[in-house]
C-alpha cells in the first residue's frame, strides 16, 4: 500500500485529499459521486467542454427513462391475431352444409339421414378445399354430428375399431422401419441399378410387381401402403424427391400417383385381390349369377394389362416428372449398393419382420388371422427389437392424421346408408332407368357412371358394394343386360372407381398422406383417368367379353 502510495504523483494525492469544490455542471456531482461510493476517478471525465445539463431537467429525464423502460418492461407489444383456420375455405363448407341442410328432405329421405348428408357434404368439401388440416376437418365434422344430435358418440366414432383405418396407421410405422433401418434404401438402390436409367422404368417395376402380388394379397391397404407404399417413397427419397425439400415433382409426385392408380386396376383383375370383391360374388350369386375365381381373372386380364401398360404412359404426359433421363443412375446406385456394404442387423431383423406379415396377409386367412393382426404381428418385431420406437410411432403425424379422416368418413358413409338414405338414392335410380324405355346397351351405360361416380360419397368399397350392388345388378338385368356381363362389369369397377378421391380406397391414404401430390392435381387426374378406365372396360365388356364367350 505505502508502494502504492509513492507512485502517486504528488498532484493526485492533493487532489484525494483535498475537499471537493462545487462545479457550475454535473461533472462534480459526478466525480462527488464516484468517490463517495468508494470508485476512482475516470480520466479525462471532466471537461470544459462538455455540456451543462441542469440537475432539475436530468432528473426530469431519468423519469421519463425509467417510466418507458418499465412500461415496455411490463406490457411488450401483442402480436396480432392470426386465426388457425383459413376462414374463407371454412365458410364454404359451412355454407354448403347449413343450405343443404335447410332445403327440405325428399319424400322416403328421413330428417336424420338428411342432416347426416349435409354433413358428410360440408366435410368433404372441407377435405377438397382444406381450411383445417384433414384430420381436424373430419374431427369438425364429427362433432357438428354429434352437436346436432344426428349421430351419437358410439356412431360418430365407430369407425375407429374397424380394419382399415388401423392397417393404414401400422403400415405408416411398418414404413418408418423400412425407411429408417437402411433397407428401404437397399432395395431401391438395387431396383435403380437393375432398371434407373430412366424415372418411366423405375415406375413400371413398382407398377407390375404390385400386380403380381395382387391376386395372393387380398387387401389393397395391405399391399399398397404396407409393402409398395414404402418402397416407393424410399425410392424417391433415394433419388432425391423429398416433398421437405419442395423437390416431390422431381419424380415422387408422378411415381406416387401412378403407383396408386395402378392399385385400383390390380385390384379390379382378381377375386383375390380385393377384400370387398368376394362380396360381390356373393351378392351375384344371391341373384342366380355364379361367378368362378377363373371367370372374374379371364374377364379382368385384358383391360387389366391394357391399364397397367398405359396409364404409366398417360401420366407421364400430363403430369410429368422433371427427372426423366438418368443415364447414370445406375453406376452410382451400385455404387451406393457398395457404400452400404453388408445387410445390418435393423435391416435382416426388418426384412424378417416383413417376410412374417407378408406371408400372415397371404395365408392369414386359412389361419383366422386378419390384415391388421397380420401387421401388428410385424409391428411388434420391429418394437420389440428396437428398430423402430413408440415414441417414433407416435410423432409420425402423418399416420394419426390419416387415421382421423378416413375413419370419420367411413363413419359417416356407413349411417348414410344406415339411416336409408343410400337404399333411397338406389331406388330412385333403378325407378329413373326402368321409365327410360331404352335398349339395354345405353341402360347399361348410364347404370355404370351412376353406380361408379356416386363413389365420391363413399370412404369403402365395401360400403359401396353392400349399398348398391345387389339394386343396380338387379336394374341392369331388368333392362336386358346380359347377368353375367352386368355382375362383372359392376364388381370389377367397384375398385376403379377408387381412383376419384383421396378416400375412395384403401390404398389412397397413404400415398396422397406421403404429401407428393396436391389434392387439385389428385383430383382431376383421378377424374380424367376415371374416364379412361370406364372406356376401356365398357369397350372390353362388350367386345372381348364377347369374342371370349363370358357373356
Amino acid at each position: 500500500m505505502a508502494l502504492l502510495q509513492r507512485c502517486q504523483p504528488a498532484g493526485l494525492a492533493r487532489a484525494a485529499r483535498a475537499p471537493a469544490r462545487v462545479a457550475p455542471c454535473g461533472t462534480a456531482c459526478r466525480g462527488t459521486l464516484r468517490r463517495t461510493a468508494g470508485l476512482p476517478p475516470v480520466a479525462g471525465a471532466i471537461k470544459a467542454a462538455a455540456p451543462v445539463v441542469a440537475p432539475a431537467a436530468a432528473s426530469r429525464r431519468l423519469a421519463v427513462s425509467t417510466r418507458a423502460s418499465a412500461s415496455g418492461a411490463a406490457a411488450p407489444p401483442a402480436k396480432p391475431f392470426k386465426w388457425g383456420a383459413d376462414m374463407k375455405n371454412l365458410a364454404i363448407c359451412i355454407g354448403v352444409g347449413a343450405a343443404l341442410a335447410l332445403c327440405p328432405a325428399p319424400a322416403g329421405v328421413s330428417a336424420q339421414a338428411w342432416n347426416l348428408l349435409a354433413i358428410f357434404t360440408g366435410t368433404i368439401v372441407g377435405i377438397i378445399t382444406t381450411p383445417l388440416p384433414l384430420g381436424a376437418v373430419a374431427m369438425l365434422g364429427l362433432g357438428v354430428a354429434m352437436l346436432t344430435k344426428t349421430l351419437t358418440f358410439a356412431e360418430a366414432f365407430s369407425a375407429f375399431s374397424t380394419e382399415i383405418p388401423w392397417l393404414i396407421a401400422i403400415a405408416y410405422w411398418l414404413a418408418g422401419g423400412f425407411i429408417k433401418s437402411g433397407l428401404g434404401n437397399r432395395i431401391a438402390y438395387s431396383m435403380v441399378a437393375a432398371f434407373g436409367k430412366t424415372t418411366l422404368g423405375l415406375t413400371y417395376s413398382l407398377v407390375f410387381g404390385e400386380a403380381l402380388l395382387s391376386p395372393a394379397i387380398p387387401s389393397v391397404a395391405a399391399r399398397a401402403g404396407g409393402i409398395f407404399f414404402p418402397l416407393a417413397k424410399a425410392l424417391c427419397l433415394a433419388c432425391g424427391s423429398d416433398p421437405d425439400k419442395g423437390t416431390q415433382r422431381k419424380m415422387g409426385a408422378y411415381v406416387m400417383k401412378t403407383c396408386f392408380q395402378t392399385t385400383t386396376v390390380s385390384s379390379a383383375m382378381f377375386i383375390t385381390a380385393m377384400a370387398a370383391n368376394p362380396l360381390a360374388v356373393n351378392l351375384a350369386a344371391a341373384e342366380g349369377i355364379a361367378i368362378s375365381w377363373g371367370t372374374w381373372a379371364l374377364a379382368g386380364l385384358v383391360p387389366g394389362l391394357i391399364c397397367l401398360t398405359t396409364v404409366p404412359l398417360i401420366l407421364y404426359a400430363l403430369y410429368p416428372p422433371e427427372t426423366k433421363d438418368t443415364p447414370d443412375a445406375p453406376q452410382a446406385a451400385r455404387k451406393e449398393l457398395d457404400k452400404l456394404g453388408p445387410m445390418s442387423r435393423d435391416e435382416k431383423i426388418t426384412a424378417a419382420a416383413f417376410l412374417v406379415t407378408v406371408s400372415l396377409w397371404i395365408g392369414g386367412a386359412a389361419l383366422g388371422v386378419n390384415s391388421v393382426a397380420a401387421a401388428t404381428v410385424g409391428l411388434a418385431i420391429l418394437l420389440v427389437t428396437g428398430v423402430v420406437s413408440w415414441k417414433e410411432c407416435l410423432s409420425n403425424n402423418a399416420a394419426w392424421d390419416t387415421l382421423t379422416w378416413f375413419a370419420a368418413l367411413i363413419a359417416m358413409a356407413a349411417y348414410l346408408n344406415k339411416f336409408g338414405l343410400i337404399p333411397w338414392f338406389s331406388n330412385s335410380v333403378v325407378e329413373v332407368v326402368s321409365s327410360l324405355g331404352l335398349s339395354w346397351q345405353p341402360a347399361f351405360g348410364i347404370i355404370v357412371l351412376l353406380y361408379f361416380y356416386s363413389h365420391y360419397f363413399f370412404a369403402s368399397g365395401a360400403a359401396h358394394i353392400g349399398a348398391m350392388y345387389t339394386a343396380f345388378l338387379a336394374v341392369a338385368t331388368a333392362c336386358g343386360a346380359p347377368g353375367m356381363l352386368a355382375a362383372l362389369a359392376l364388381g370389377q369397377v367397384s375398385n376403379l372407381m377408387g381412383c376419384l378421391t383421396t378416400y375412395g380406397i384403401g390404398s389412397a391414404p397413404p400415398y396422397f398422406g406421403a404429401g407428393y401430390v396436391a389434392q387439385g392435381d389428385w383430383l382431376k387426374l383421378g377424374f380424367i383417368l376415371s374416364v379412361y378406365y370406364l372406356a376401356v372396360w365398357t369397350g372390353c365388356a362388350l367386345t372381348v367379353w364377347k369374342a371370349i364367350g363370358i357373356w
